[in-house]
Order: structure tokens, then sequence, then C-alpha cells
């Protein structure tokens, strides 16, 4: 058995097709084929079914399962290898919420590529419960989220708390008010986060801690719909203080103190517990951990 031969069991698994595996991996379909047959004849198991799509069989399930961890060992090897070279390089998989990476990453990531060419980024967005997951199973390499749960296989780190604020349009009835109290809103039309964001069940908390049901107007999937819903005087929100800070400069939406809403909410990184952090992770984390809070607040 060798490296390769595990490397083409895996792209199998994923393409479902010799002849796509053997494009991936610049083999003819002769060669995987043979690969494959290689590892059967080894194991004395048939791991996979020829038939249209391809598939694996059980056994192929259990022996992918297992080629996976090898090959996820082999590439810790490497890095390691590569970071006695003392130059940080490598590739980074970030997973974070839709505000976060269009309020903070692009200056941070701007600066940060600058400084490290040769280490690569890739941003996948989610809700801060699939951010915590997705490090949980190793999907992405560093989650910057809202700490809320916590988990016993995941390291966190604060960067700066945050709070979600209550916003209208200029035109909007209560645009003139200065501070209100959730009471007052249980008649106002509100465009919602989806029910699965930190935001959304905050509020949805906050309301039931009162004994009162929100008025929703709409559910939108980003805080960036939901301002431009209330910019167009759609409805009412509560959204990260944050992601509004433009938009207050420039006079679009008003924010408005609602007392039962003045709750902070850390916001941070985090890493898997006890997982090799390879040169390229360990920059890119001492340099924003070593970003003071306000660069974070006033980064619009």
């Amino acid at each position: 058995m060798n490296i390769s031969q595990l490397e083409t069991l895996v792209t199998i698994s994923k393409t479902l097709s010799f002849r796509k595996a053997g494009e991936v991996l610049n083999l003819t379909q002769p060669a995987v084929s043979a690969q494959i047959k290689s590892l059967e004849d080894e194991f004395k198991a048939i791991l996979v079914d020829r038939n249209h799509p391809v598939t694996l069989t059980d056994r192929g399930q259990v022996f992918l399962d297992h080629a996976e961890q090898i090959l996820a060992v082999v590439e810790q090897l490497k890095q390691k290898l590569s970071d006695l070279n003392q130059i940080p390089q490598g590739h980074i998989v970030l997973g974070t919420t839709t505000s976060i990476a269009i309020q903070i990453l692009p200056r941070v990531l701007s600066y940060f590529q600058n400084q490290f060419p040769l280490i690569k980024t890739s941003i996948l967005s989610m809700t801060s419960t699939q951010v915590l997951s997705s490090v949980e199973n190793g999907t992405v390499d560093i989650g910057i989220c809202y700490l809320t749960v916590r988990s016993p296989q995941v390291e966190t780190s604060i960067l700066y708390y945050d709070t979600f604020e209550f916003v209208v349009a200029p035109q909007h009835p209560l645009a003139s008010s200065k501070r209100i109290t959730i009471s007052m809103l249980k008649d106002v039309p509100l465009i919602m986060l989806s029910p699965d964001t930190l935001g959304r069940r905050f509020v949805d908390r906050i309301f039931s801690e009162h004994g009162l049901e929100p008025n929703i107007a709409m559910e939108l999937g980003s805080s960036e719909e939901v301002k431009r819903m209330v910019e167009l005087n759609m409805g009412a929100a509560v959204v990260s203080k944050l992601s509004i800070a433009s938009e207050l400069r420039r006079g679009t939406l008003k924010m408005i103190s609602v007392t039962e809403l003045e709750v902070s909410h850390p916001v941070g990184v985090m890493t898997k517990s006890g997982r090799y952090v390879n040169s390229a992770m360990r920059q890119f984390l001492n340099d924003l951990k070593g970003m003071p809070e306000d660069q974070f607040i006033g980064s619009e």
C-alpha cells in the first residue's frame, strides 16, 4: 500500500468515477483501476462497486475513514517539515459568519497577505453554530464567530465584544426616539434573521422572557439582506452593531437604544484542541489576537 493508492480511493469517493478521478490525479483510467485493484488484492476485500455511478462498498467506506486519517497525518508531517524553514507558508481555511466576513476580514487579510504572500486563505461563510461544528470536524482550520457555545474539542480566544441593536429607516415612526423598551416593539413589523442565527435566537429569547410575540414581517438569511430591507422601510430589525457602522455614518439607518437588548456578546477565534498549528495558522492567529479591540469595532 502507498499514499498514491489512498489518494486515488479518496478521489473516487468524491468523483464517483474512475475517469474523473484520473483527470483530477493526472492518471490514466487504467492506472486508477490498477491502484484500486492492488489495494483490494492486498486487503482481500472489494472496496469499490464498479457499477455506475461508482460507489464505495461497506468495506470501502470503512477503508476510506482510515485512508483520510492517514492522509491527514501525512499532510501534518509535510507542514511540520515545511515549518522548519522558518518561513510562514501554507493554506488556511477560515470559517466565519457573513457579517464578519464582510466587516472584518477584508482589512485583516489585506494586511496579512501583503506581509506573508506565501500564505493562502479560503473563506467559508456560515452561521456561528456551523463554524463550531466545522472546527470540531476539521473542515475549517480557524473559526471566527460569536463564542456563545463552548466545546471541549475547541480552544477559543475572545477578540472583541459586539451588541445587537434595534435599527429603523429615517422615515420610520420610531426614528425620532432615543430609547425605547422591548414592550414597545410588540406590534412593530420586524425583519428577522433566520432562526439558526445567533442574532435571531437572542431576539427570540428576549421577546419570550417578556411574554411577547414578535411581529415578523420577513425572514432573511444574512444581516446584509436585512439591512437593505430596513433601509427601504420595509420594517425594523435587530442586527449586529459591528455591521451597521457605515449605514449609520451615511444616515440610511437610525439606531435606537432598547434597554433589554443591552447585552454584550463575545466574538473570537476557534481552533480544534490538540490540532497541530502550522506556521501559517500560527502567524495568522498571532496577528489576529494582537489587534486592539477598537480596530475591529472601527474597521468599517
